[in-house]
């Protein structure tokens, strides 16, 4: 078991995993892992690894399920059972039922639903592994996926967290800040069209900590944004050296 550490940030400003407060942790995307998705995105995002496969648009499944004036979009979020320290069940757990439809929530503004009625598109999320602020990985590679999918989008959506340890407001908590920190704001964000469509809040801030907290993850997005593009340019230049 790992020791909790006293200090979660000390008196120079630095985190107990050597980040200031507003550095993201390392990020690595890659597009077009798995051949039998229409579409798929791998994230590693700090020691999270995730992956992210997306099908469609197809005939929905169950029929009842079919909306005639818009497309439906399903999302399955789904922790492995070696994801964890502790071996998780392989059941879905109420927090993967819930962060599977925060995540189709976050994900739905940025589809035109209602170019293609009576279709859906399935997007299922595998957390391989996990340490602190899956869903907003999990957002990222999701969105990636539906691009690759060739989904038409308003713009992709990424995901980043902000929040407060140790009376400090930092970016991108890991999961021991998670747990031992005042405060965790999660944020999915489409930054060319400079809308929100995930905002949540676990612990409290003040007014000031909050509008900062919030600041700070759309910056944080914003980075993470220039990688999505820059993950789906890399595929798309090898399909096309490989056909030249």
């Amino acid at each position: 078991m790992n020791e909790k550490p006293d200090k979660l940030i000390d008196k120079k400003g630095i985190r107990t995993d050597g980040r200031k407060a507003d550095e993201l942790r390392s990020v690595k995307l890659q597009v077009g892992v798995l051949s039998h998705a229409d579409g798929s995105a791998y994230i590693e995002h700090g020691k999270n690894k995730i992956l992210a496969a997306a099908f469609g648009p197809r005939e929905v499944h169950p029929k009842h399920l079919m909306q005639a004036d818009r497309m439906v979009l399903k999302v399955r979020y789904h922790m492995a059972p070696f994801s964890v320290q502790e071996r998780k069940s392989p059941a879905p757990s109420r927090r993967e039922v819930e962060l599977s439809k925060v995540i189709k929530e976050s994900l739905e503004p940025a589809l035109f639903l209602e170019l293609y009625p009576r279709t859906g598109v399935d997007v299922f999320i595998e957390v391989l592994q996990a340490d602190g602020g899956t869903r907003c990985a999990a957002i990222t590679a999701a969105a990636l996926a539906i691009a690759d999918a060739g989904v038409p989008m308003r713009d992709l959506v990424v995901g980043c967290a902000a929040g407060k340890i140790d009376d400090t407001v930092v970016l991108d908590l890991y999961d021991a800040e998670d747990k031992l920190g005042a405060a965790d704001l999660p944020v999915a964000y489409m930054p060319s069209l400079n809308a929100i469509t995930l905002l949540q809040m676990d612990g409290s801030l003040e007014p000031a900590e909050f509008e900062k907290a919030v600041g700070m993850a759309i910056e944080g997005c914003k980075k993470i944004y220039e990688m999505q593009k820059e993950a789906l340019k890399t595929k798309y230049m090898v399909v096309k050296e490989v056909e030249e």
